[in-house]
């Protein structure tokens, strides 16, 4: 097993102290919103590894493209290739995140070979689709999680909207009555995103101002409007529905399923993929047409996953997703080891405590790669989060 050295992304929308607080660190004042662990190229972690020079920090990735049945055994590189099919973050939201949507796998093969014969650069802002793969994810709060998730029964949005009293929204809260209710939220979303973009301004602004006002339900939007000033996204976030998540709460968000993070600390876990589809709440580019093909007008609830403890102590997050398995363990003083020894390839989290991995002790925020099939027990007292692909 293979202690992580992890990278931290400082994206604008990050905590300046959520992080250090859980590695008991000092804040450096710069934003720190996402600790990654995996073997993600943008940013893959790195192990010590012995070499003929000595033992060696290496990135994760060029480990396991050097011998990937050995790091990730013979069932996961059959089924999903020669690269770690997850990755491991810790996410620490200060400010929203882009109201955003994945495809599915076929949509992402498509886009994805669309735009490679078109010859699009990989790091064009205008393109959508960097990988063939799709991009299922996790979110398990940490602390009090909020965010937007899926959308609101369409009666329901219009009864919020028509309770702002504000003119230029009386068109939506008319279409939404409207039936078949996907028709409706699909025109709805339609078009907000393709509005004027003056006049849609003036309504962001005019709605803004009355969700401060009536507070309550509304109160989330206007601080999405605090940070994105006339942005049509806040208006398109109305549509959705707003989920508070309590520790050990998550959310899965499957493909075509508008969502966006409102504030938080939570662990989230997803396809080892760069596919994402802006609809708001960011400069990045915005393709209406091809946003449009993948969303999912399904209203419904967001559905809070809570776990349930197995008899040894492990509570799994169970989603439909292949690449991904979530656990954790919430350990007492005193609790018996157990035997975490898989044939799949794993990275271990701590988050409270001390747990312990054999003679290794890991403190919050720290992490471990373990290579498939590799014997490691866990003892100690805590909470360690368990990752692993579906064997």
């Amino acid at each position: 097993m293979d202690r992580l050295s992890t990278t931290v992304r400082p994206y604008a929308w990050g905590s300046t102290t959520a992080i250090p607080e859980l590695l008991g660190t000092a804040p450096t004042g710069e934003p720190q919103a996402e600790m990654w662990m995996g073997a993600h190229p943008g940013a893959p972690s790195r192990v010590t590894r012995p070499t003929p020079e000595g033992d060696r920090e290496q990135p994760l990735n060029e480990v396991i493209a050097a011998d990937p049945e050995r790091e990730l055994g013979p069932a996961t590189v059959a089924r999903f290739g020669p690269h770690l099919p997850f990755l491991l973050k810790i996410l620490a939201a200060e400010a929203p995140l882009s109201l955003q949507v994945h495809p599915d796998p076929a949509r992402a093969e498509a886009g994805h070979a669309a735009e490679e014969r078109a010859g699009i650069p990989l790091d064009a802002p205008h393109r959508n689709y960097k990988d063939p793969h799709h991009k299922p994810e996790l979110i398990c709060a940490l602390t009090p999680f909020e965010g937007f998730c899926g959308f609101r029964d369409p009666v329901r949005t219009a009864d919020l909207l028509a309770a702002l009293d504000v003119d230029s929204l009386k068109p939506y809260v008319d279409l939404l009555h409207a039936h078949p209710e996907d028709a409706a939220l699909r025109e709805v979303l339609t078009a907000v995103l393709t509005a004027d973009p003056e006049g849609i301004a003036a309504t962001v602004h005019d709605t803004a101002a009355a969700c401060a006002r009536l507070g309550g339900a509304h109160a989330p939007y206007a601080t999405l409007a605090h940070h994105h000033p006339g942005d049509r996204g806040v208006l398109a976030a109305l549509l959705l529905n707003h989920v508070r998540l309590q520790p050990g709460e998550a959310l899965y968000l499957g493909a075509g399923v508008p969502h966006a993070y409102l504030g938080g600390l939570g662990v989230e876990i997803m396809a080892n993929s760069d596919n994402v589809l802006r609809c708001g709440l960011t400069p990045k580019h915005v393709d209406v047409p091809e946003l449009l093909r993948v969303v999912r007008f399904e209203a419904g609830d967001p559905g809070v996953l809570r776990p349930e403890a197995s008899p040894s102590g492990e509570e799994v997050y169970e989603t439909p997703a292949d690449e991904f398995r979530l656990s954790r363990y919430v350990r007492p003083e005193g609790a018996a080891p157990v035997d975490l020894t898989a044939p799949t390839p794993q990275i271990l989290l701590a988050t409270a405590g001390a747990p312990r991995l054999g003679d290794l002790t890991l403190t919050p925020g720290h992490s471990v790669f373990v290579p498939a099939g590799e014997d490691v027990a866990l003892s100690g007292s805590g909470t360690l989060f368990r990752a692993t692909a579906v064997a």
